[in-house]
Parts: C-alpha cells; structure tokens; sequence
C-alpha cells in the first residue's frame, strides 16, 4: 500500500483528486459514474421530456380550444392525453427530483460522492432507455391510449389489442426500476454519508425531504410494479387476475395504482417543498422556523399519504364506513401542509426578506399551492367528490397541486442553483417577464378548468358539441396554455443566455448558510478537497470560510491515497467517522446492464420470451460478474484520515452502505410481496365466482418439502458465516445452499406443474401461480448470492473481517424462507378455505 500523498498545496492535491476522480473525454463520458454528471444527466432528460410532455398538451388545448374539432382523431387524441400525463408522472416529475437529489445531497451532507456511484449510473441508462421505449410507440403510432392510470378492463387485451397498453406496462416499469435503485441509492445515502458530527438533528432540510421521500418511494413503488406485471401477465398468458368472468376483479388494478398513485403526489411535493425549505431562508436571511416542527409534519405527512388512496375511487361503491374513514383521512393531510406553509410564511415575516428572481417562484408557489390544496379539501368531501368526480374540475385541482406544488418550486430552484452548476451569476432580463407570463398563462389555463367541470364537462373527451356553455371557457384555456409555453420557451432561451455570457463567480453568490457552496462552482469532480466537521445545524454555516478551509486541505481525508475514491461513513446517530467508503471508478458495466435489461424489455414486447429469458440470465450474470472484484482482497486495519483519527476501509466495517442497502431493499421487497397478499385476500373476499370450480391438490408432501428447503437455506447460510468466523471451510456450507436451493425450486416447479389448476381459468389458480412463481424468483436470486459468494472467496475477498457478502447472503435467504412459507402456506390452506 503506497502512503498518503502530503497535502503540500491546494493545488497539489487538486491535481491529485482530479487525477483519481476525473472522468475522461469523448466516449468514455458514457463510463462517468460521478453524483455530478449522473444528477446533471437525470435533470436535463427530465427537461427534454418535460418539453416533449408541454408540446402533447398544446395538441389537447388546441383540439379542445373550438366544439366539433377534427384537427385529432379520437385514437390519436387517446394516445396524446395518455402520454402527456405518463410523461409528466413518470418522465418528468420523479426524475428531475432525483436528478436535483443526486447533484446536491453529497454537497450539502459533505460528502463526496454517493454511497453506490454505478447504481445510480444504472438508474439513469435504465430511465432513459425506458423513456425511448414510451417516445418511440408515440411516435411510431403505438401509444398507450388508455389513460396515464391504465383502468381495467379498458387496457386488457380484449378492449385495447395490440402492443399499446404492453409498451405502458414494460416501459414504465423499466423506468420504475430507475427510481427504486435511486430511492436505495439516497436512503443510504443519506444515512451513512454525512459529514462528521452531522447528527440526524443537524442535517440540511432538504436531506430530511430527500430522506423521507425515498422512503416513501421504497414503500410506494412495488405496488404499481406489481400490478403492471399482473396486468401484463393477464395480456400475455390470460392469467386472469382483473378479468370478473374468471374469478379476478377489474378493482384491484385501481387499489393496486391508487396505493402507488396517491403517496406519488407527496412524492414528487415533497422534493420541491425541501427545495423552498433550504432558499427561503437564503431570501429571509434567517434560519427556518421550526426545524423540528417541520420535519415531523413531513413524516406525519409521509404516513398519511399511504392511508387515503381510496379516495381516488369515492364513486366506486365503496361502503359508507369506508367513505368516511377515507374521507377524514384526506382532509386531515392538510394539517401538515399547513405546518410547513406556516413555517415559511414565519420565516419571511420575522426575517429581513430580499427579492430575487428565485422569490418570484416562491410566491407564485404559495398562491397557486393554497388555491390547489383548497380544492383538495372540498374533493376531499364525499357529496361534492360524487359531483365533481372525472371532470375537469379534478383536472384542474391536480394542475394547481402538482404545476404550483413542484414546478413553481423547481424554477425557483433553477435559478438559484444554476449558477453552481454553471459558475456564472444569473443575469435577469428574461427571467422576469417569464415568470409573469408563466404565472398568468397556468391560472387562464387551470382557473377555467374548474368552471367547466363545475358546468359538467367530463375528462378524456376528445371533443363536445358545443351548445353546453363550455366553448368560450375551453377556448380561453387554450389562449391561456398557449401564452404559458412561451413562458417556459422564454426561460430556456434564458438559461442558454445565462449559461454562454453571464459573468463567472467563485462561491455562495446568495449568502447561503448551506454546504453545496462551500465548494467550488462549477464543482470539482471531487466536491470537497477535504471532508468537513459540521458540529452546529447545517443550514447556518459560512460556506465561503468553510470552502476555503476544505481547499487547503484541512479537513478530513485531505490527501489522494492509492488511487481511491474515498469518503467517509459515519454512525448513523452519533455521526462520528466509522469507516472510509472507497467508491468505485468509471466503468461501461451500468451501460450494458441497462442495454441488456432494454433487450429483456423489447424482447418480453414482442413476445419473443426466448429471447427476453436469455437477455434475463445475461443481466444476472452481468450483475455477478461486475461484483467480482468489488471491495478490497486483503484487509487493511484503521487507516488515517485526519486530525489524528483512523478509521477502517468500509468492508471491513460494522456496518457498511450494502448491508444497509439491503435492509433498504427487502423493504421495498416486503411491500411488493405484501401487496400481492393483499391482491390475494382481496380477490378471495370480494372477486366474483369465488369459490373456485377446482383447487390445488398437492397434499402435503410437496409442500412439506419445500418448507424443508427454505428453512435449509438461512441455516446453512449461518454455517457459512460461523465456518468464516472460525476460519474452517465455507465451500462445504456454500454447497449445502446449493443443494437447499435446487431442491426448494424443483419441489416448486414440480407443484406448479402437477398440481395447480391452469392458471388461466380462474383467478384463485393465477393468484397461487404468482405467489409460487415469487418464491422461485427468490430462490433463482439467492443462487446467484451464493455463486457470487463462491467466486470471491476464491479471489480472497471474502475474509473474516470482511463477511459482508454472506451476511447479505443470510439476509436474503431469510427474507425468502419467510415469504416463502408464508406465499406456500396461502396455496396451502387456501383450498381449505375457499371450499370450506
């Protein structure tokens, strides 16, 4: 091991990070895995595909701007609405969020880097391929055309044939995968990746909203993916899981989507709320008000939001008791809205506020944000949601929550952090008359819209005849979205002004009191020169000082050791330095592992399934063999990081960010697997012709084996680990994983074969299929854990003081065993019940 390089000058170490975390030029900038140039990737695709989503509206306004339009055709019109709204949900929204996420948390928590750079890189390729797929049917003529919410029996098979509603199922969920790997990614992130002495309670926060929101992800994801794989199922193979005629029921789509789509709106407020809780106290010049109080209202809010997604489906015949329930709980989410507007509102009255272009946004926000969560409430109401339901009322109260809860908030955020990115100052002589056409244009657009729903007219028409008092109002609204896109056209002609001529600074043109401008703007590839110690509430620092500081050196590992990327881990709650994280280098492998999982995509599309099976098994490999020599092959004890303290390289750790990943991602492997029971039980209880005319009959051999499988896997998974322990032979144990697993899987697939009904004749066996198929996709990922296992301790990177790989073995085995006998147990007794 080479010693640390001496930190003689700023700018001899300079030159030494730049060396190790310098991504190359040309084609190699495909290989760049740095949080700067993956967060700066996410928010530009995410603007073109805001630009894409903005010209799709403009064809809806002008088809709805006169009665009787034949400038689109009811198809075409169905594909455009349809996409405009999966493109703002799904292409916009939650990945610009991520992309401000990923650009900014590590500078904010002094950090420098995320806890899994080739992840994110991952989630990127993943994201922009799968955004290809939805551009490319649009433009090939193939278009979801069912809704952005894709209702049964609307997208099944019979009334949308074709592959149009299969390119919403396959190619949102190959985006969704983007967003699960960015919540892992930001959760541990932010856990383990602080800055020394940065507790819980002196985190930035944005961090918290970031924090909480990733969460929120993790839980809010699965359901959807889940219910987009059933419902593909369905199309492809006729497993009846939403079909009434076969024991499915066409509801479970709606509380399947509504579970997602529902804390999805929190989703994406929340992001941009942390956005306005980090610049208005720029603006006021005084710490928020409140921090306390606000962090606790965005985790209440948090907690709500995956109570009240029924009351998307208020007209559904949902029973009174349910009604009311559901009902409270929706005006209830105000309260902590209101707790963090308040919080605002106080710091700007007892703080000595300064406009800016930033503040304009702000201010639009409040007025537009109040007037949409106003709406929310009377919705909120069971009487009035019966009347206003699916109209253009409901249209225009999302438009206010959703353009006033995140875009308002994200343009402030644009103009005050541009000039990080860029290095230039912002010159505003465009920006000010965009945001007043902005500001204008949204409320002719959206205020309208209220008024035409109040006089009855429905969503998703593609025209109307004219005589029912809508025509001057849609035709105002059309003037009106007309004049707001060249609001958002002034802005980008704005950016690239500001981006070519305006002057160059050095840091914190705001005055800020947050760490991102303690670095250098543009920033370095590194961030910080050197790592600081944050020991009062991170939104009250001196950035300049501090930057300055951190250049020369004096802050944590302050030098360029091996070639490593390094950062630090700290204690979750005592944020005391507990292990050095040494990242990875830029490589092609997030690349091709998003090119070979678009290949499974496209294959599964057009139902070439060899194909997608084959591209399947490439991507596990490819996942094993990238993990191949990932960590360190000797052990290399407390090493030096600064200002006399030491601190071991993070395999060697306690804790390190994969074995918090993993918690992480059972959790998000927990709600998807809960919500297929909960699709289970629903469809047990409440799908029509239950019971089923036949059932499982298996008896209680097979099952008994399968038990015994699962229960062999974790124990010999804990014989590994006490063999590696005690310095014995692991392969034995490794061998006996082997064994458990294959026996498990084909005692399994032996079960689905022999004794489970056909799956496309009725609801009860497609639901027993999935549960049976889940557990052997768990037991399928559990051998690679093991193949992988074995390959790195043949290479020495598995070590007595560096058993991370079979402790997230024995995770994983556990989770499964548990799922496992749980989903089995469900086929089991599950007969017993239904013909009892």
């Amino acid at each position: 091991m080479t010693a640390p390089m001496p930190a003689t000058s700023p700018i001899r170490l300079h030159k030494a990070l730049t060396r190790i975390w310098a991504t190359g030029p040309g084609w190699q900038r495909l290989a760049a895995v740095n949080h700067s140039v993956v967060g700066i990737r996410f928010m530009v695709t995410a603007a073109v595909f805001f630009a894409i989503g903005g010209m799709l509206a403009m064809l809806i306004r002008a088809q709805l701007a006169t009665p009787g339009s034949a400038f689109l055709g009811p198809e075409i019109y169905n594909q455009i609405f349809t996409m405009h709204g999966t493109i703002m949900m799904f292409l916009f929204a939650i990945p610009m969020l991520e992309g401000l996420a990923l650009y900014m948390l590590p500078k904010m928590l002094g950090a420098r880097d995320l806890a899994f750079p080739r992840l994110s890189a991952y989630g990127y390729w993943c994201y922009l391929f799968g955004g290809m797929i939805l551009i490319g049917a649009l433009v090939a003529g193939v278009a979801p055309q069912s809704g952005w919410f894709m209702y049964t029996p609307l997208s099944s098979d019979v009334y949308s044939p074709g592959i149009n509603a299969d390119v919403w199922l396959l190619g949102v969920t190959f985006v969704e995968i983007s967003a699960l790997t960015m919540a892992v990614e930001l959760t541990v992130s932010i856990l383990k990746l602080r800055a020394p002495g940065m507790t819980l309670a002196r985190m930035p926060i944005f961090a918290w909203y970031i924090l909480v929101t990733a969460l929120m992800m993790v839980v809010g994801f699965p359901p959807l993916i889940l219910g987009s794989i059933l419902l593909e199922m369905e199309r492809a193979f006729g497993l009846p899981f939403f079909d009434p005629e076969r024991g499915g029921d066409p509801l479970l789509w709606q509380h399947l989507f509504w579970l997602f789509g529902h804390p999805e709106v929190y989703i994406i407020f929340l992001p941009a709320a942390g956005a306005l809780s980090t610049m208005i106290p720029t603006f006021a010049q005084r710490p928020l008000v409140g921090y306390r109080a606000v962090v606790a209202s965005i985790i209440v809010m948090a907690f709500l939001s995956f109570g009240i997604w029924v009351h998307h489906m208020f007209t559904t015949g949902i029973p009174h008791l349910a009604l009311a329930f559901f009902s409270l709980g929706s005006a209830l989410v105000a309260v902590p809205t209101a707790v963090q507007m308040f919080a605002w509102l106080a710091t700007l009255a007892h703080g000595r506020p300064r406009w800016d272009v930033p503040m304009l946004y702000i201010f639009g926000f409040i007025a537009v944000f109040v007037c949409g969560g106003l709406t929310g409430v009377m919705l909120a109401m069971v009487p009035f949601n019966w009347q206003a339901h699916d109209s253009y009322f409901v249209v225009a109260h999302f438009h206010y929550v959703l353009v006033g809860g995140f875009v308002f908030p994200m343009l402030a955020a644009l103009y005050y952090w541009m000039p990080h990115v860029t290095g230039r100052l912002s010159v505003h002589r465009l920006s000010v008359p965009a945001f007043w056409m902005i500001f204008a244009g949204f409320n002719v657009t959206f205020l309208t819209m209220h008024l035409t729903g109040l006089l009855g007219m429905p969503r998703r028409v593609y025209t109307y005849l004219g005589h029912e008092g809508w025509t001057g109002l849609n035709l105002l609204s059309s003037v009106g979205s007309f004049v707001l896109t060249m609001g958002f056209a002034l802005i980008a002609a704005d950016i690239f002004l500001q981006r070519r001529f305006a002057p160059r600074f050095r840091r914190d043109p705001w005055r800020a009191g947050t760490l991102e401008w303690a670095t250098p703007t543009p920033p370095a590839a590194y961030g910080f020169a050197s790592l600081p110690r944050i020991d009062v509430r991170a939104d009250s620092l001196s950035p300049f000082d501090i930057g300055q500081q951190l250049a020369a050196g004096e802050g944590y590992l302050g030098m360029a050791r091996n070639g490593w990327q390094e950062t630090l881990g700290v204690d979750i709650t005592t944020a005391e330095p507990d292990q050095i994280v040494i990242l990875p280098r830029p490589t092609y492998l997030p690349l091709i592992l998003a090119l070979v999982t678009g290949v499974a995509v496209l294959s599964m599309l057009f139902k070439v399934y060899v194909l997608a099976i084959l591209a399947a098994i490439a991507v596990a490999g490819l996942f094993v063999w990238g993990a191949r020599s990932s960590g360190q092959p000797v052990d290399h004890g407390p090493l030096p990081i600064g200002h006399g303290l030491s601190a071991p390289p993070h395999p060697e750790a306690a804790t390190s960010p994969p074995v918090l990943a993993m918690g992480v991602t059972l959790i998000a492997d927990g709600a998807f697997f809960t919500s297929l029971i909960f699709g289970v039980i629903y469809l047990w209880l409440v799908a029509p012709n239950w019971p089923p005319p036949e059932v499982i009959e298996a008896g209680l051999a097979l099952p008994l084996i399968v038990a015994a499988g699962l229960v062999a896997g974790p124990i010999a998974a804990r014989g590994a680990a006490a063999a590696l322990r005690g310095k014995g032979s692991v392969m034995p144990w490794l061998s006996a994983q082997a064994v458990a697993l294959l026996t498990t899987l084909a005692a399994l697939v032996w079960l689905i074969a022999v004794a489970l009904p056909d799956p496309q004749t009725h609801g009860y066996a497609a639901a027993s299929f999935a549960l049976l198929a889940y557990v052997c996709l768990h037991l399928g990922i559990a051998g690679l854990f093991v193949i992988s296992n074995a390959n790195r301790l043949r290479s020495g990177h598995i070590a007595p003081r560096r058993d991370h790989d079979l402790r997230l073995t024995r995770a994983w085995q556990d989770f499964t065993a548990l799922s496992g006998l749980i989903a089995v147990g469900f086929v089991v007794i599950l007969p017993w019940l239904v013909t009892g």
